[in-house]
């Protein structure tokens, strides 16, 4: 990361950004930062959201509250309560969510 100053967010300052999913939808706060443009958000999943793609973007993903199924495109799927977080680079394994009840996360990529 360069060319971050120090700051601080108040995130419910930051404009929602809706986000179609399969089934459900998504709210995005989101902040870029920096000339290598880290994006970081606060996302919040509908109760029965189901993403709409395959994705191959890396993040750090921490799961704030709710519950999340993370399905690798191999078959393999992760369950993520609060507290928990997974990582992947960009280009590796290709991921989607759902989510049965909603969730919180905070991400950064």
């Amino acid at each position: 990361m360069t060319s971050i100053p120090f700051g601080t967010t108040d995130w419910a300052a930051v404009e929602t950004t809706v986000h179609a999913g399969e089934t459900g939808q998504a709210l995005w706060r989101t902040q870029v930062f920096g000339d290598s443009q880290i994006r970081v958000r606060l996302v919040e999943y509908s109760a029965g959201y189901v993403s709409d793609h395959w994705c191959h973007k890396g993040h750090v993903l921490f799961v704030l509250d709710g519950e999340l199924h993370t399905e690798l495109q191999d078959g393999r799927t992760f369950t993520l309560t609060p507290g928990m977080s997974y990582q992947v680079a960009d280009g590796a394994e290709a991921h989607r969510s759902r989510t049965r009840t909603g969730a919180r996360l905070f991400i950064v990529d």
